[in-house]
């Protein structure tokens, strides 16, 4: 009975959890670090539903925060935390808690998108890694036993559409105290997501190893006369088949005029010789997200001017991974690292009007990725266990030419800038190399 419990187990984990998860007690230990972080209030999380969640053509993604704390990747699921609480105040003592709720089944939309894990199921506790799961019916029974009275403070995702309906039923059905503060949990969970540990920077680093190999088949393949969407189609193809599930964000890959404007994403036209093309695309593996651009002369050489403007790209990104300080240097703001890549694009080039270059650096030099492409940040300095991008970018419209350059980096333990994306050709000589190597 028991190998077949285990069997039944291991096969509900493939059903449920596909993703490449962290072991359970990962996020069980990120629960109970959340729970101090509350000064004694509960969170209560609502995952998207399907009709909620962003069920495009890659299917339901979870909601970052929630997966964060769960690995959970089904939607309708729901989260309560509790911290241990002393007595006081005429209150009881509260061990700490936490409970998973599972929606009860439904058959005919199962028959759709798949079956899910239900409250009543024998594997749920060994699946989900809580000691405690419940049907969702029931939350508002347990909400009454476990919230202080007369006045209780709730810690939930306050912008989140999921959390609306449920907390409307819950009031109308008085399952909170008679003064109940509502928190944002989004600024604790941003503390949190920005420190990676090393579950999350394996998943990590094979999103960028998969992505850089996708570059590497892109730069092999570019010809002129190709089709933007034909590279970007190739990259997909190249990150996927090495494991990610789907792209990190919407795929850019803009030649000549294209390739100056940001966030390009017709991706239509014909690349033409002489041109330069920007591509920006990179997959997201195990929810884990990486973000990578480089630019490439559609026949293989730099004209001289692309190469100038390539070089000052390359030396803006070098001059600030070189002014990183740990636990100091900020991405925005007085002193940033974006301060000082745009000082070293004003300080090293000139339009064809002779104005400094910095005017066409129009966007900030990174920003944080985990979960989500641009992700949780609460614009603290950068220090150890982060993961950022340094991207400067030189676009200049009447010239037609746009550069970017954007390499993922991590600090490591002892606060050393480490370049996630090392393997990639990064000098104007390693690019036309590598496309030459074809």
């Amino acid at each position: 009975m028991r190998k077949l419990l285990i069997a039944v187990v291991l096969l509900m984990s493939c059903c449920v959890a596909a993703l490449d998860r962290q072991p359970n007690a990962d996020y069980r230990a990120r629960r109970v670090a959340l729970s101090q972080k509350t000064a004694g209030g509960v969170v209560l999380l609502f995952a998207s539903t399907e009709e909620e969640g962003p069920n495009n053509i890659y299917g339901f993604k979870q909601d970052d925060g929630f997966f964060y704390l769960t690995g959970w990747t089904e939607p309708g699921a729901a989260l309560l935390i509790a911290p241990e609480v002393k007595a006081s105040d005429g209150n009881p003592a509260r061990p700490y808690t936490e409970i998973f709720f599972l929606p009860p089944h439904n058959r005919t939309q199962e028959r759709w998108t798949g079956p899910k894990l239900g409250p009543e199921d024998a594997t749920a506790r060994q699946v989900t890694g809580f000691d405690r799961v419940e049907s969702l019916d029931q939350m508002r029974e347990i909400l009454v036993k476990v919230l202080p009275q007369p006045r209780a403070t709730v810690f939930t995702d306050l912008g989140s559409s999921s959390s609306k309906a449920p907390f409307s039923w819950l009031r109308r059905t008085n399952a909170f105290a008679t003064r109940l503060a509502m928190e944002d949990v989004k600024e604790l969970l941003a503390s949190m997501r920005m420190v990676k540990d090393r579950g999350e920077m394996e998943r990590i680093q094979h999103a960028v190893d998969a992505s850089v190999a996708a570059h590497l088949a892109a730069m092999k393949a570019m010809k002129p006369g190709m089709k933007e969407y034909e590279i970007g189609a190739l990259i997909q193809y190249e990150f996927q088949k090495r494991g990610c599930e789907r792209p990190a964000y919407a795929p850019i890959v803009g030649s000549g005029f294209d390739g100056t404007v940001l966030h390009y994403s017709e991706n239509s036209g014909a690349i033409q010789n002489g041109d330069d093309v920007v591509i920006d695309a990179a997959g997201e593996y195990a929810g884990y997200a990486s973000d990578i651009t480089r630019t490439l002369p559609a026949n293989g050489k730099f004209t001289a001017r692309q190469r100038e403007i390539y070089d000052i790209v390359l030396g803006a990104q070098q001059a600030a991974a070189a002014a990183f300080v740990p636990g100091k240097s900020t991405l925005f703001g007085p002193g940033s690292l974006t301060d000082v890549a745009r000082q070293y694009i004003d300080a090293h080039g000139k339009d064809l009007h002779g104005e400094p270059l910095g005017k066409y650096f129009i966007h900030g030099i990174g920003h944080h990725v985990g979960l989500n492409v641009h992700d949780a940040d609460n614009r603290k300095p950068l220090d150890r266990g982060m993961v950022f991008t340094i991207e400067p970018g030189i676009y200049i419209p009447e010239e037609k030419i746009g550069v970017r350059i954007e390499d993922m980096y991590w600090v490591d333990e002892n606060g050393k800038l480490v370049r996630l994306t090392a393997k990639l050709p990064h000098t104007a000589e390693e690019v036309e190399r590598t496309m030459a190597s074809h």
